[in-house]
């Protein structure tokens, strides 16, 4: 089992930027690759972000390449999302997973381990 932690929401104005975290409890974090996922009301949930395990790999979904940045803390058993140049279409609750595939990931199904979330709410 591995039991994931998101912090790092909260209210923010367009432009603006907040970094989540996850940190990770349980089996080998170095063992997963992780990604984050946002979901918005009344919609799907949506992949944003992915990493490696070793953090040597990223990738992103068009809707955030170029603001948000994905990284890692093997060490730390942490994973981030730097945001940046935030807006309202942004509002979600954003949630990280982990998957014990070799590579990354983007479907939900293809992960094993999900927070709770947390909320970031984007303000015009």
């Amino acid at each position: 089992q591995v039991q994931l932690g998101e912090s790092g929401g909260g209210l923010v104005q367009a432009g603006g930027s907040l970094r989540l975290s996850c940190a990770a409890s349980g089996r080998t974090f170095s063992n997963y690759a992780m990604g984050w996922f946002r979901q918005a009301p009344g919609k799907e949930r949506e992949f944003i972000a992915g990493i490696s395990r070793s953090g040597s790999s990223t990738y992103y979904a068009n809707s955030v390449k170029g603001r948000f940045t994905i990284s890692r803390d093997n060490a730390k058993n942490t994973v981030y999302l730097q945001m940046n140049s935030l807006n309202p279409e942004d509002t979600a609750v954003y949630y990280c997973a982990a998957s014990n595939r070799q590579v990354i990931t983007t479907t939900p199904p293809s992960f094993d381990y999900w927070g709770q979330g947390t909320q970031v709410t984007v303000s015009s």
